[in-house]
């Protein structure tokens, strides 16, 4: 084990292989961490290419008064651009991030073995490929980690340490101080399909391809309730970034990894876009269309109209919404009582139950009743999904509106389906994470740290699931698994467990 690489030094020779936009962007943070860098990569001529285009854009941050001058020509110092892997002869460290092949990267390592020390430590940028496999047939496996950066590397702060069944606990240990040293936020992660950020991160994807193959809204609804909620990017923007043929690829790496596991089953939907080319910005179309002079997808905002007759308004259930909308009652004169034991949360009239989803539909609860989505949204926050029952009349569904608007939200009327929007996609989320906590993969605060860190998530799985309850998040579930017969919604034993706690062992 190379001592330069736990101690304080910031000298240890390290070598990326790769020089694409994430191999040039860890030689950027490792070089102005204070190592001397060499960038390599099989193509002639890319590694300089790749300085070439680090120097214009660091130039560019010089300009602007973000870095000095000289912190930049001795970070560029220290970056050399090498055409042989005999280069890495007196290396501490390799990182590698070269093409998503396993056995492009096994071979990788296989060679470097035969040119590096026994203790250099051998890390792998990968974003889904087992470290285990990767290490199979090396002389020295327990060297071998995974350091999945996030892209842009310089900015993005997050870090997954990733061990596989050789890796020795304290090379994981060293890469991850290494990192922090680097100024990133390490967590650790096992070695399973998609690690912590990809594997969590797939129902924002799914459940989102699920509602629009059901044509249950419009994506510009989908993804502004989305972001009522404080994501920067709803999941159908998400994805025409990402690319379709990426997003569908990691997705169906993750289903196979998973021996086909229904819950990670990928969208007809999505495969139809990749299939007719319509890959999202980089092709000019996909959910959305990018050609110069396309309309923009707007909300649709119905006409309010007149609360009805304002007697017998009650509010039902506590917490913080009950507690606004009382204020907001008083506030319009609005006469009203108020039961915060009440088994459900929202407001009624003799007319209309305003329910806020517990996962089941409108339709199951009755004829004059329309549910509404979730929140966990910051103050401010007023896109709001909601659905009337199939069997609600014309004026139970409009007095639901009415009632939405009259409490300032910007209501957005969607199918009757479990959950609605933002509370079917928030329990999926955090039901992923706690079945990634049941197996090891990663511990809580992992977890939340890398969601909040690798994907800009507004909050952690955990810190939702603290808003809500483990019971609360089950009832979704159930309510999802009832509606759908399958076992893509079946509940993770560690929410089950919570449950029970939270209950006392009842």
């Amino acid at each position: 084990m190379n001592k330069n690489l736990i101690g304080d030094a910031a000298q240890a020779p390290v070598l990326v292989v790769g020089a694409g936009i994430m191999g040039a962007g860890i030689a950027q943070v490792a070089a102005q961490a204070g190592h001397p860098v060499s960038l390599y990569d099989v193509r002639p001529g890319a590694a300089q290419d790749a300085l070439a285009k680090l120097q214009i854009s660091l130039a560019a941050l010089v300009a602007k008064g973000k870095m000095p001058a000289n912190a930049v020509a001795d970070l560029l110092a220290r970056i050399t651009p090498v055409a042989d892997l005999q280069a890495a002869a007196r290396s501490s460290l390799v990182v590698e991030a070269i093409v998503e092949n396993t056995e492009a990267k096994r071979a990788l390592w296989q060679q470097l073995e035969a040119i590096v020390d026994a203790d250099c430590v051998l890390a792998s940028n990968t974003s889904s490929i087992s470290i285990t496999a990767m290490a199979q047939g090396l002389r020295y496996p327990g060297r071998l980690v995974g350091m999945h950066f996030f892209n842009p590397v310089p900015l993005m702060k997050l870090v997954e340490v990733v061990s596989g069944l050789h890796t020795a606990p304290q090379v994981a240990d060293a890469v991850f101080a290494l990192a922090q040293r680097w100024g990133k936020v390490a967590v650790h992660a096992r070695s399973t399909p998609g690690f912590i950020v990809n594997r969590i991160a797939r129902p924002y994807y799914a459940e989102a391809l699920a509602l629009l193959h059901e044509r249950s809204t419009t994506p510009v609804v989908l993804d502004t309730c989305l972001k009522a909620i404080g994501f920067r990017m709803g999941p159908c923007e998400l994805m025409d970034l990402i690319g379709h043929d990426t997003n569908f690829a990691v997705t169906q790496s993750v289903y196979q990894a998973n021996f086909y596991d229904k819950r990670y089953v990928p969208s007809l939907l999505q495969r139809e876009l990749v299939d007719g080319g319509l890959l999202g910005r980089k092709s000019g179309r996909g959910i959305y269309d990018y050609a110069e002079g396309a309309a923009k997808p707007q909300l649709a905002v119905a006409p309010t109209t007149d609360l009805p007759a304002r007697s017998g308004v009650q509010l039902h259930g506590g917490g913080t919404r009950m507690d606004a909308w009382a204020q907001q009652l008083m506030a319009a004169g609005v006469a009203f009582s108020h039961d915060p034991q009440s088994d459900w949360t929202g407001l009624s009239t003799p007319t209309l139950q305003l329910r806020q989803t517990d996962g089941r539909t409108a339709s199951s609860l009755g004829a004059e009743v329309a549910v509404f989505d979730m929140a966990f949204a910051p103050e401010g926050s007023r896109v709001l999904a909601w659905a009337p029952s199939v069997r609600a009349s014309a004026t139970c569904a409009s007095e639901a509106h009415a009632w939405l608007a009259a409490l300032g939200y910007q209501p957005q009327q969607v199918a009757d389906q479990p959950a609605l929007l933002v509370g079917r996609t928030v329990a999926m989320l955090i039901n992923e994470a706690a079945d990634a906590v049941l197996q090891g993969v990663c511990t809580i605060d992992g977890a939340n740290q890398a969601m909040k860190l690798g994907v800009n998530y507004p909050a952690g799985p955990f810190d939702w699931l603290a808003a809500w309850s483990a019971q609360g998040v089950i009832d979704v579930l159930q309510a999802l698994d009832t509606h759908y017969a399958g076992e893509r919604y079946r509940v993770s034993p560690w929410l089950r467990q919570q449950a029970w706690g939270q209950l006392g062992g009842a």
